[in-house]
Parts: structure tokens; C-alpha cells; sequence
């Protein structure tokens, strides 16, 4: 009796186990599953994340980069898979060990992971994670190896982490992290490597840390002091550092520190003892500010006539000349600019400033001219490359409605829309710096070279361009949907790439600089029909011309006003062509086949994508605006269609089967 009593205990138990098991590895699938529809809106990233009868778990399946124990996921390595959006979902791994997901463009906070009491291993080094960093990654006991650098965090490092006892490597440098040095981090036993360089910390560097851990640790942080490595401590060294430092060659002696002194002594004097102190001060400030006066009337007076002098002869082309910051008779502009406002250039990325000086010194080549002025390619002194766009003509708006639209211009950061770095105002000379992009323009990359010899531009890479340009430009609607500030110049050659062949959307802000009266002209990008009336500028004119871009992506052709590179120029006859009218002409007399560019047609099995993105296009270019979709829309309707790698045809040549050569990139390009 008590034999089958055991027995039936044991089998009740193994039966209770395994039923547990079974449904901690459902949930595990359910997790990663969840987290898929987030970051992989496709699903082109994991395609082989799926669950047959014989395969019902994330474990059986042998889904990529999901490694298991006994049906339990203990380790998750998906790096550099472009993956998008939050991994809340990744807080049900209760088994998890090893987090690897670096190089991805992932987002959101990092609290929930934090629930994964067993890991160990966590990299998520290069994404858009943000916020603070968590406090309760001090519950993570078991944690060796953190790295979260090259992401937006801010705020304190958390004191919390020197509980982290068994931690070996703690890596959270290219943040925008703020605050003083933890104290605490002293106090990790096993810690070998730490790296908190190109922050934005202040006050002393630990004298153990420095010693263990290296100067490039704490390297990039201008607030660091106390060490031989940093400068000396002052009572401002344990207060955030100023963002704009004015430089001032002749230190004043402070007239507060003179007070105290003579109060100090005051007793102890006889009145002629301090009217003599008096007087002698009064006569050193004079001394010392006059020879102040000078020194700056002198520099104003050279820096005018280095400008207006012989080019340097590091400049190409016609940079140096049209660059110079011209002086106005050396006082101070009308705007209210003076000699000392108009040599500072206002930076927006701490972590990368520089000086208008260096700026004008380096090396340039032009790029191009435009509507709104003439485009340059600068090499700084460090070797960062940066594009620096000189505005002509522009509204000559006061220097206070100035830097508000820099401002607005400036704060507005997002994957898809080139950074916007700086910027320099000054009555007849305003400048704009942003991220140099080095892959050229879609328009580029659609019209360039067609012929013999031409690499295509195949329909993975056109839809994954022009989906990136879709969701910069959303960010820009929804960032800006109470004021309905537009974009106002929405083309395929304000679709630049970067380094890694991302689509980052240019130009954003610069029709708040124009009169509106003029800005249809001068701007306009691909003009929606009701701006013909209207005069104006909108968000629902910009989905039109995201529409027409959308157009051009699908036929090949380019707008008639922005005629590609190998087209002759019109005969003065020939009225040009409006490519959403024909698009519909030929829609509607059934010839919807030959709308498409024939390079698309080489592929396989897309035409039903191909129709499903020129659906989306003719949605956006319906002449009337309160029935175009909004951009938030448009991005959901091209994500909802399935794109798999484009499959070649038959009559393809083998020989040309690539991404076009300014897409390509190699690992060492990719590195930051």
C-alpha cells in the first residue's frame, strides 16, 4: 500500500513537472513571439521564427539566434539585424542567461528586462535605447558583463550597481549620461574594464578608478576634473557644466573677493589705509580693463581683416571665399549681434563640439547649389566629415526668431532624418552644419547612370529607402502635429543615405526661414495641387509629395520639375509631364503593367507588392487634401506589405546581381 502510494506520488509529481515545463516553454514562445511582431514589422528579419505541429516551442523549432536548456530559452543573440522597437516582451525570459542584441536600432527603456533574474551576459551597445539607466539592474546578482554604450541614455549613473558583486566589465560609454562618478563603483571586487568616456559628467575622477581603468575610461567629459590627467576642481566642478563656455583670454580678479577681503581686514585698518586700498583697486580694474579693450578691439579688427583677406590655401573650390563671416564695421550688428555673439558657433551635440575657427580652416569641396543656398563638404581637424549648408537670401528674420527655428530644427532627433549639428548666425552670414551623409541621394541612385553598364536598383532596397523616408517624415508630422509644421520640400534628392545605406529624410526646417509668400517657389518639393491656390505650405501637401516620390520609386520616371540627370532638356513645345495624372491615365485605360520601371519587372513574383505600393501612392496624390491618409498611415500600409529579398528572373544578368556601389559598405565603414 505504501509502495503504490509512493509510486503514484512520483508519477503525479513527473506528471506535474513536465506539465509546467511544457507550459513555461509556451510562454517562452509566446515571449519571443511577441517580441517579433515589434522589432520585425516585416517578418523578412527572423523568417524562420514559426511553429509547426511537430515544432509547437521557440526550442523545438530551433528558431535563430534562441539557444535552450531542457525547453527553456537561456540565450537570445540577434545582433545586428536592423531590428526595430521595445523588448519589454523579452521580460518574461525568466530563464534567461546571455542578452545579445547589439547593433540593432532598438528603443525604449530597459526596466522590464530587468526581471531576468539569471542573466549574465547583457549587450546592447548601439541602439536608441533612452531614459535612465535602471536602478534595478542592482537585483540582477548573477550579472558579468554589462554594456550599454552607444545609446541615448541620460541621467545619473546609478549608484545601485556597485552591489553587482560578481560584475567583470562595466561598459557605458557615447551616452549622454550626466551627474558625478559613483563613489561606489570603487567598491566592485571582480570589476576589470570600465569605460564611461564621451558623457556628460562632472566633478572629481576617483583616483582608483583612474589608475585601474586608464584616462580614455573618462576621456569625452568636460566636467572631470581633480586628477594630473583633468583639469583642477573649482566650486563649479560638482555642478552640470554650461553648455556654452565663452572664452576669455584676460582673467579679472573678482570684485566680490576684494570686498571681502577689505571687510575682512576692516577692523584692523585706519580709514586711510583702506581709501588707499580703494583707490589702488580702482585704478588696477581700469588698467586691466582698458588693456581688455584693446586686446578685443584688436582682435575684432584682425579677425575682420583675416576674413577679407587672400583664401587659405587648405580650401577647395569656392568655399573659402563664400564662407567668410563678414564684420560690421566692427561693432555690432542691428539684429543685435555683436563681435563676440558672431564668433560663436552654437553646437546642439555635446559630446561633438567645435569652434566656428575650425570650421572655417578646414577643408571643403562643394557639393552642390540649391534653392536656399550652396552645400559643402567640410574635414575638420579630428577628421570628421560634416556638411555645411550656407543659406542665401533667406527671411531676414531677427536673430531671436532665428535661433527659435534652430532650436526647433535641433531638438528634433530621429533615425531617418539627418542630424542637425550646428549652427552660426550673423547678419550677412548664416551657417548650417549636419552629419555628412556619404552615399549620395535616391534621386541619385534612381536616375544615375541609366544605361548600359547601370547597376539596378532592386525592389528590397527601393522599398526598405523609401519606408525610412516614410517614418522620418512621420516623426516630423507627429513631433509637430499641434503647430502643423510641414517638412515643405519633400523630393527624392532630400533623401539622402548614410554610411550602412539607411534613408535619412533632409532639409527638415528650412521653409520656417523663408516668407511664406515666397516658399511655395523656393521650396515646394513635388507640389500638391491645391498649393496653387493656397500659397502655403502644409503637412497634407507634404503626403502628396511623398505620394509623388512613392511614384517615382514604382515607374522610374522623375517629376517633370526635377528632371533626372541624363534627360535632355525639354523643347520649349513639349509641355513637361505631371506623373500622377499619367500614372491615372494609364491606370485607368488598363495599362497599369507598363506604369512599373523595367528594372523592377526583371524580378520575380512581386507584382502584387508592386501593386500594393501603388496603391499606397495614388491614396497620397488624390487632389483632395482631407482624404490623402496621414504619414503615420502611409508608414503602417507599406509595413503591412510583405517584402521578401527580390527574386531574379530568368532573362537576369548574373553578372550584376548587387546593391548599387554607394549602398555597399564594409565592416570597417560600419564601425562609429
Amino acid at each position: 500500500m505504501d509502495l503504490r502510494f509512493f509510486a503514484f506520488l512520483l508519477f503525479s509529481l513527473t506528471l506535474f513537472t513536465f506539465s509546467s515545463s511544457a507550459t513555461d516553454a509556451a510562454d517562452d514562445t509566446a515571449a519571443l513571439s511577441h517580441f517579433r511582431s515589434q522589432t520585425d514589422l516585416h517578418g523578412t528579419l527572423l523568417p524562420n521564427w514559426t511553429t509547426t505541429a511537430n515544432t509547437t516551442t521557440a526550442c523545438t523549432a530551433n528558431w535563430v539566434g534562441v539557444n535552450c536548456t531542457k525547453n527553456r530559452v537561456t540565450s537570445l543573440s540577434l545582433p545586428s539585424l536592423n531590428l526595430r522597437g521595445p523588448i519589454d516582451s523579452l521580460s518574461a525570459l525568466d530563464q534567461l542567461r546571455l542578452l545579445d542584441l547589439r547593433e540593432n536600432r532598438l528603443n525604449g527603456n530597459l526596466t522590464p528586462i530587468t526581471q531576468c533574474f539569471k542573466l549574465k551576459l547583457i549587450y546592447l551597445s548601439g541602439n536608441d535605447f533612452s531614459g535612465q539607466i535602471p536602478a534595478e539592474f542592482s537585483s540582477l546578482l548573477r550579472l558579468l558583463r554589462l554594456d550599454l554604450s552607444n545609446n541615448n541614455f541620460r541621467g545619473p549613473i546609478p549608484a545601485e550597481l556597485s552591489k553587482l558583486s560578481r560584475l567583470l566589465t562595466l561598459h557605458l560609454q557615447n551616452n549622454e549620461l550626466s551627474g558625478t562618478i559613483p563613489n561606489s563603483l570603487e567598491s566592485l571586487p571582480q570589476l576589470k574594464g570600465l569605460n564611461l568616456s564621451n558623457n556628460e559628467l562632472y566633478g572629481i575622477v576617483p583616483k582608483s578608478l583612474l589608475s585601474r581603468y586608464g584616462e580614455t575610461s573618462f576621456s569625452g567629459n568636460e566636467g572631470l576634473c581633480g586628477t594630473e590627467s583633468f583639469p583642477q576642481c573649482s566650486n563649479t566642478s560638482f555642478e552640470p557644466p554650461a553648455q556654452t563656455v565663452p572664452s576669455n583670454p584676460i582673467s579679472l580678479p573678482s570684485s566680490t573677493a576684494t570686498v571681502e577681503e577689505t571687510n575682512k581686514h576692516h577692523k584692523k585698518l585706519s580709514n586711510g589705509a583702506i581709501a588707499a586700498i580703494i583707490v589702488v583697486n580702482s585704478v588696477l580694474v581700469l588698467v586691466i580693463a582698458s588693456f581688455a579693450v584693446a586686446y578685443y578691439c584688436g582682435k575684432c579688427s584682425r579677425d575682420s581683416n583675416s576674413m577679407a583677406g587672400s583664401e587659405s590655401s587648405k580650401m577647395r573650390s569656392s568655399y573659402s571665399s563664400e564662407k567668410r563671416v563678414h564684420a560690421n564695421n566692427g561693432g555690432g550688428d542691428s539684429d543685435g549681434t555683436n563681435a563676440t555673439d558672431r564668433s560663436k558657433l552654437v553646437c546642439f551635440d555635446l559630446k561633438k563640439q567645435f569652434e566656428l575657427e575650425e570650421l572655417l580652416r578646414a577643408s571643403a569641396e562643394m557639393l552642390g547649389r540649391g534653392n536656399l543656398g550652396t552645400v559643402y563638404k567640410a574635414v575638420l581637424d579630428d577628421g570628421c566629415t560634416v556638411a555645411v549648408k550656407r543659406l542665401k537670401d533667406a527671411n531676414p528674420c531677427s536673430r531671436k526668431e532665428f535661433e527659435q527655428y534652430m532650436d526647433v530644427i535641433g531638438k528634433l532627433k530621429h533615425p531617418n532624418i539627418v542630424k542637425f549639428r550646428a549652427y552660426y548666425y550673423a547678419r550677412e552670414e548664416k551657417l548650417l552644419v549636419y552629419d555628412y551623409l556619404p552615399n549620395g541621394s535616391l534621386h541619385s541612385l534612381l536616375h544615375g547612370n541609366r544605361g548600359p553598364g547601370r547597376v539596378p536598383l532592386d525592389w528590397t532596397t527601393r522599398i526598405s529607402l523609401i519606408l525610412g523616408a516614410a517614418r522620418g517624415l512621420a516623426k516630423i508630422h507627429e513631433e509637430y502635429a499641434a503647430s502643423r509644421i510641414p517638412h515643405g520640400n519633400v523630393k527624392s534628392s532630400n533623401i539622402l543615405l548614410d554610411r550602412n545605406g539607411i534613408a535619412c529624410i533632409s532639409d527638415f526646417g528650412l521653409s520656417l526661414l523663408l516668407n511664406p509668400v515666397h516658399a511655395i517657389a523656393r521650396l515646394g518639393g513635388y507640389k500638391a495641387p491645391e498649393q496653387a491656390e493656397i500659397k502655403r505650405l502644409s503637412q497634407m501637401a507634404d503626403v502628396y509629395s511623398f505620394g509623388v516620390l512613392l511614384l517615382e520609386i514604382l515607374t522610374g520616371k522623375a517629376p517633370s520639375q526635377y528632371p533626372s540627370p541624363n534627360r535632355p532638356r525639354l523643347d520649349e513645345e513639349e509641355k513637361p509631364m505631371d506623373l500622377p495624372k499619367w500614372v491615372r491615365s494609364m491606370v485607368r485605360d488598363e495599362w497599369t503593367a507598363e506604369v512599373f520601371d523595367q528594372e523592377l519587372l526583371r524580378y520575380k513574383n512581386i507584382e502584387e507588392e508592386l501593386v500594393s505600393m501603388l496603391h499606397v501612392a495614388m491614396v497620397c496624390v488624390v487632389p483632395q487634401p482631407e482624404e490623402r491618409p496621414t504619414m503615420v498611415e502611409v508608414v503602417k500600409m507599406i509595413e503591412e506589405i510583405r517584402v521578401e529579398q527580390s527574386p531574379l528572373g530568368e532573362d537576369y544578368d548574373e553578372s550584376r546581381n548587387s546593391l548599387s556601389p554607394s549602398l555597399a559598405t564594409t565592416d570597417q565603414d560600419a564601425l562609429p
